[in-house]
């Protein structure tokens, strides 16, 4: 028999919703399920696949805000799309020249991944328990999309690795400092039955702003600088968009949960004895995320020097975006709206964890511009699928109600350090192996243990 603490027993259902949305729950027992708490959930997140849930519908400021959460993504992610694939890549080549690029953008990937993952949990940490009339996240986003900004501006002036490496560090605090609060809004303001609708769309956000980020980045490869102050700009106005139109309510005069310091740092410690749930879905996030990103985040030196494209390579990246873009799309307006209505979301990670891999195989077997064009394709459908529900199930294994911001972001590591270790663990690759052949096979293995990884799951099907 397991006691009432055991982590593996299945989380009793209490549908909540959110007191500041207003989405239609179709309930008969409505009114014993709400609470008068002032947060937005009275417990653990839940699983969204019970068969007592309420209905919602998506309609109001539930629609307004999954609409802007969209674009949200789109804005942040740009920049992770267009700066360590694009512009990052370019400066460094230009500052060291293509004998030394590959080890100087693995280190200075490095030393910014790390940073990136120290930022979200702290940023979490501290956006659950700030207390202003603004609600919690609001005021972080602004602060690091702001100080962001300012740091890619530093990155347009620099001129040495080292000025290009101190920016980019500051970049990485600043907007994982936005974008941890950002993701906290989904546990925090959606009813458990519509995160995966909700997680399709921003993780269409997610790609359509990576993806996006490549092309529109490719256009200023020949004004780098021009291109970082672009893309600060953008996020600055989307960001104070986004509350603008969906501002939260005030949490003034709340009471803060207790802070404790030893108890914080070993969250950096996802323990699969405590938390198993949370354990797996952090690893198979981590492995499926660098599987992709080793070579999507390596991918102009794959196509300078193993396709053999060289000056030509800047000019196949916003059509190889594009192809990606539209399995994406396919795939995410698929996937999250049908693990709703399957009521699962293990299989759909599982399936396109494996369709990933397969993607993979393409430019190995076919290194030439056709096989990487059936690769981004191809890998659009798996990752687009994967993106549309990942972040639903990460969502209802989260250890703890009160520190929903805190725990995502150390979720987040598994997702924002491989986009940022990526041309890092590729550079080692690369020299390790002498050549980019052997990215694809270890992607391959990498992104396969990363989609089972999700099969020891048990609250959510």
């Amino acid at each position: 028999m397991t006691s009432p603490s055991d982590p593996n027993q299945p989380r009793p259902v209490q549908p909540t919703i959110p007191p500041n949305l207003t989405g239609t729950v179709e309930s008969s027992s409505l009114a014993s399920t709400l609470t008068t708490s002032g947060s937005a959930f009275s417990a653990a997140p839940t699983s969204a696949t019970s068969a007592v849930a309420p209905k919602v519908k998506v309609r109001g400021k539930l629609l307004k805000l999954m609409i802007s959460m969209m674009f949200a993504n789109v804005g942040i992610f740009m920049i992770w799309g267009a700066v360590p694939g694009i512009l990052l890549p370019l400066q460094i080549q230009g500052i060291v020249g293509d004998s030394a690029k590959a080890g100087t953008l693995a280190v200075v990937a490095t030393i910014g991944a790390f940073a990136a993952m120290l930022a979200q949990p702290i940023a979490g940490m501290v956006s659950d328990r700030t207390r202003s009339r603004f609600g919690r996240r609001a005021p972080w986003m602004v602060a690091g999309a702001l100080v962001g900004g300012l740091a890619l501006v530093g990155m347009a002036a620099a001129n040495g690795v080292v000025q290009v490496a101190i920016a980019w560090v500051i970049v990485q605090i600043a907007y994982n400092f936005a974008q941890g609060p950002l993701s906290a809004i989904l546990p925090d303001r959606v009813p458990s039955a519509v995160r995966g609708t909700f997680s399709a769309l921003a993780g269409l956000g997610v790609m359509v702003g990576a993806l996006g980020g490549q092309i529109v980045g490719v256009q200023f490869a020949q004004n780098v600088p021009a291109g970082y102050l672009t893309f600060a700009g953008l996020a600055m106005i989307i960001v104070v968009l986004f509350i603008i139109f969906n501002p939260d309510r005030s949490n003034k005069g709340e009471p803060k949960p207790p802070f404790n310091l030893v108890a914080f740092a070993k969250t950096f410690w996802v323990s699969p004895r405590k938390h198993p749930d949370f354990f797996w879905g952090f690893t198979g996030r981590l492995l499926l995320y660098a599987g992709y990103f080793m070579v999507t985040g390596y991918q102009l030196y794959i196509l300078q020097d193993f396709i053999g494209l060289k000056d030509q390579a800047v000019a196949i990246v916003p059509l190889l975006g594009v192809v990606s873009l539209a399995g994406i799309i396919i795939a995410t307006l698929i996937g999250g709206p049908l693990s709703d209505r399957l009521g699962r979301r293990k299989i759909v990670v599982i399936v396109a964890g494996v369709i990933l891999a397969i993607s993979l195989v393409f430019p190995l077997v076919m290194p030439t511009v056709t096989g990487m064009l059936i690769f981004s394709f191809v890998s659009g459908l798996g990752f687009g699928a994967y993106q549309s529900v990942d972040t639903a199930l990460m969502s209802e294994v989260l250890p703890s109600k009160d520190d929903f911001a805190k725990d995502l972001g150390v979720l987040n590591i598994a997702a924002t350090l491989p986009q940022t270790l990526a041309p890092g663990i590729a550079g080692l690759i690369v020299v390790v192996f002498s050549g980019y052949a052997a990215l694809f096979p270890i992607g391959i293995v990498i992104a396969l243990v990363g989609a089972f990884a999700v099969l020891p799951i048990k609250s959510v099907r």
